[in-house]
Parts: structure tokens; C-alpha cells; sequence
């Protein structure tokens, strides 16, 4: 077994810990909490099938890109997005967790998927834009499937939801008029408050 073989053995058994590292969002049946290798499952999915939406975009680069960027999130963990405290150090956490977990990797291979992961923190390319909007769009479907569960448990009101997902609306307006027919959906029901 050649050394980078064993590395990638040893990366490929370690981010299975992903499984084990669960969000504030429910599963769309609402009986328990979603985990990172969900996820990211499901964000790949998304990028293929809503692809379309998204002019000029790098399938497979934004897949490899929601497929790795949250699992530095087995070292720093997860940080709820309406936690401003936890936010604080969340960049600081997770740049040490990403040079930690890609850093199991060879060489090459650490270094294109640390660089996909800054990518995506950085939001600037077609790639990391849309990973952004499946990245914000998902939690919101899966709060409005379990009626705002994870909203309702945390006190979370509509501005709150709007502000974080502030920049989607720029960024497609399919998904601009996707997340405001949920908002709007989700105060008539009940699943989210407003001030």
C-alpha cells in the first residue's frame, strides 16, 4: 500500500466522524436532527438538479465544494448561524480545523480542497455562490417541512431568517422568490414570529 494511498484511507475513515456532528435543523420528518454528511448529501444533490437555475456554473466544482466544506465541522463543530457568540471564533476555529482535516490528505489533494473550502468562505466565484444559495436555501425548506421547528425552538423571528439569507436575494431570483414565498408562508402559519 503505497503512502498516499494510506492517506487517503485514513481521510476517508476519519470524515465519516461527519455522521456523528448534528445541526439545529430537523430532518424534513422532523423526528431528529440533520448531521453534516446529510447535509452535504443533500446539498450535492441540489446542485445537480437545480443547476439550471444557476447561469454558468461548475457543476462538479460546486459539488466537491458542498461535499467538503462542512466538514472542518468535525474538529470546530457546528455553530448555529443565530448564535452570535459562538460566531465570534468561528473563522478562527475553522481555518485550524480545515488545515487539520484536509492536511490527512496528499499533498495535492490538500491543497485543491483547502482551496475549494476558502473559496466558498470566500463567496466571490460562480461556484461559491451557488454552494451559498444551496447552502442557505436548505435549512430554510427543512424548517418550513417541520414547521419551524428549529425556528420555534430557538426564538428565531423573520428578520432574523431574512437578514441571514440577505444575500441570496441578490444572488438568483428564483431562489430570492423561493425564500420569501417560505417566509411568508411560515408567518401565516405560526412557524416563525416577526417583531
Amino acid at each position: 500500500m503505497t503512502d498516499r494511498f494510506k492517506k487517503q484511507i485514513e481521510f476517508i475513515y476519519e470524515i465519516d466522524k461527519a455522521k456523528n456532528i448534528f445541526r439545529q435543523t430537523y430532518v424534513s420528518s422532523g423526528d431528529r436532527r440533520e448531521n453534516d454528511a446529510e447535509h452535504s448529501w443533500h446539498l450535492g444533490l441540489m446542485a445537480i438538479i437545480l443547476s439550471e437555475y444557476f447561469e454558468d456554473v461548475d457543476v462538479l466544482k460546486t459539488i466537491k465544494m458542498v461535499l467538503m466544506h462542512d466538514i472542518v465541522e468535525i474538529y470546530a463543530g457546528d455553530t448555529y448561524c443565530y448564535d452570535e457568540k459562538a460566531n465570534e471564533d468561528k473563522s478562527e476555529r475553522e481555518s485550524l480545523s480545515a488545515e487539520k482535516i484536509y492536511g490527512l490528505l496528499p499533498d495535492d489533494q490538500k491543497d485543491e480542497y483547502i482551496s475549494l473550502w476558502r473559496e466558498f468562505e470566500k463567496r466571490e466565484s460562480r461556484e461559491a455562490k451557488f454552494a451559498l444559495v444551496l447552502d442557505r436555501i436548505q435549512p430554510v425548506i427543512l424548517n418550513y417541512a417541520t414547521d419551524g421547528r428549529a425556528w420555534r425552538e430557538h426564538n428565531i423571528y423573520r428578520d432574523q431568517v431574512e437578514n441571514r439569507n440577505k444575500d441570496i436575494l441578490s444572488l438568483s431570483n428564483d431562489f430570492s422568490d423561493l425564500l420569501k414565498a417560505i417566509l411568508d408562508l411560515s408567518v401565516e402559519k405560526g412557524y416563525l414570529k416577526t417583531r
